[in-house]
């Protein structure tokens, strides 16, 4: 997020990193116009806690109202959103900035993979808005006219914000209120975490991709692109990878010999399991024991 014009009716805080909340004040007897750069990898909401705004996007070719005691979601993966608000007389309005990794982590522990499945959300721009609750109100108020020492403004100002959110993601009662649109792809990574499970439970005869998409409920579109997201690589070429090295650590155990082994993991000849273990190690089972007993 960058700096821009500076204006004595602006306010910014960084509550932690990727972020801000915003204040916007206007005091005086005209409109005033702010302006301040954000980048596309932002979600911004904006609360109006007294008076009017309108917000202006390509070089003010297209407006959007913002109403006293309404909220507006801004977001477009596509490109920088800039803020360009005009406040009326006598306005003020409250903004919480996001960066949207950080957004995904306060509704799930799945954070660091949610953005690559979503292919539905990642050219969707959102513009939401909403009226404010009895309840984000008083938080509004709280944030603009606090009375804290400065010691723990930022804590304050950091636990309102949060407060702010929270109210604004349950109003489950308004039924046209849309929830976070993103919750949908922690779905699908769950799914595919259940994927490899499947293959590593059922590595000695895994399911085709085929058999696998329908298990978990999810196409073999989505299946490919999200493991290969998730754990980097193919579905076949992980499971190879985790027999080869399941195998390493039979071998290790010394409980097994190289046809065991190679039957656990799912070669019904030796020579093939050993022609995979070389591929993966450079060396084949036999040697790599014989290395292991040198060590001892």
């Amino acid at each position: 997020m960058e700096e821009n014009v500076a204006q004595s009716t602006f306010e910014k805080t960084k509550l932690e990193e990727g972020f801000y909340l915003l204040k916007f004040q206007n005091p005086s007897k005209q409109a005033l116009k702010v302006q301040r750069n954000i980048n596309s990898n932002f979600i911004q909401f904006h609360f109006s806690g007294k008076g009017e705004g309108r917000f202006f996007f390509n070089n003010g070719s297209y407006k959007i109202p913002l109403l006293e005691e309404n909220a507006l979601l801004l977001y477009n993966p596509k490109r920088d959103l800039p803020i360009d608000l005009e406040l009326q007389p006598q306005s003020w309005v409250i903004s919480i900035v996001i960066s949207i990794k950080k957004f995904h982590a306060l509704f799930s522990e799945e954070a660091g993979y949610i953005s690559f499945l979503s292919l539905e959300n990642r050219d969707k721009q959102y513009y939401k808005d909403s009226v404010l609750t009895p309840g984000m109100v008083i938080v509004l108020n709280q944030v603009m006219n606090y009375n804290v020492i400065a010691s723990i403004k930022n804590l304050y100002l950091k636990a309102k914000a949060y407060e702010l959110l929270s109210l604004y993601f349950n109003r489950s009662e308004e039924p046209d209120v849309e929830q976070c649109p993103f919750l949908t792809d922690e779905e699908n990574v769950l799914k595919i975490r259940k994927a490899k499970e499947i293959v590593i439970a059922k590595m000695a005869e895994p399911p085709s991709l085929q058999e696998l998409s329908r298990e978990i409920g999810l196409s073999m579109k989505k299946l490919k692109e999200g493991f290969k997201q998730i754990y980097g690589d193919s579905v076949f070429s992980f499971l190879f990878d985790y027999k080869m090295e399941y195998a390493r650590k039979l071998l290790d155990s010394g409980e097994y010999n190289v046809n065991e082994v190679g039957l656990k993991v799912g070669y019904s000849t030796s020579s093939h399991f050993i022609a995979a273990f070389r591929k993966k190690f450079g060396t084949t089972p036999k040697k790599y024991l014989m290395s292991l007993s040198s060590e001892a």
